[in-house]
């Protein structure tokens, strides 16, 4: 995992961002437009968004690098770094993303592929009673990038998710006996242990979906 790299990337594209402020202006445009339940403390205040976006796109290293090191405590690297590399090149190595798209708000689409990389193999751990591999939980943080990027742009980017999950954990992963032995590996409590200090990420980084507020 190259994870200075990716902290590099992010350095250069906040840098960017202080003098060119691409982010801040899509953010201008697109905050009237959301739902009335995705909202900051503030509600529809630039600032809050901005740094829910900043804090968004630096945990991509920051989950990765924890992620591994909770994958080598709990003996399943080896099913963990194949979606690590794949969600670093996500980041490192994006796909073809709209042209005005730069800096920090080019990040953003590569982010959000990763951490949804990340939850869908997730989810599927979860669902074949594997256990949790992510050690935070992006759910809302997510849903909300997914309505910040609209709903057509974002339906492309989780199509690519899925296209990298198929590959990365078909069904068949999870009847062979690698899988039945790491699931009696894995204990209970253990897990616990391991991730219990990790939050929402959403509700950390000051913006949340506030079911209340749902028509």
């Amino acid at each position: 995992m190259n994870i200075l790299a990716l902290r590099e990337r992010i350095s250069l594209a906040e840098q960017h961002e202080t003098t060119q402020s691409y982010l801040r202006g899509w953010l201008q445009e697109r905050l009237p437009t959301l739902h009335p339940a995705i909202a900051a403390v503030d509600e529809h205040d630039v600032d809050a968004f901005m740094g829910f976006v900043s804090g968004y796109i630096g945990q991509v290293p920051d989950v990765l690098e924890a992620a591994m090191g909770v994958a080598t405590q709990a003996r399943i690297g080896a099913q963990l770094l194949p979606v690590m590399k794949v969600a670093e090149t996500f980041f490192l190595q994006p796909p073809d993303l709209p042209a005005d798209h730069r800096g920090l708000l080019a990040l953003l689409d590569e982010a959000y592929l990763a951490h949804r990389l990340l939850e869908e193999v997730n989810d599927r751990y979860l669902a074949h009673g594997g256990g949790q591999l992510v050690p935070l939980d992006t759910t809302r943080a997510n849903l909300i990038v997914h309505h910040l990027l609209e709903e057509e742009f974002a339906n492309e980017l989780d199509a690519m998710v899925q296209v990298a999950v198929d590959g990365l954990a078909p069904d068949s992963v999870f009847h062979g006996s690698d899988f039945s032995e790491y699931k009696q590996r894995m204990n209970v409590e253990g897990k616990r242990s391991l991730w219990q200090e990790w939050p929402c990420m959403s509700a950390q980084l000051g913006v949340e979906i506030r079911l209340r507020d749902m028509p």
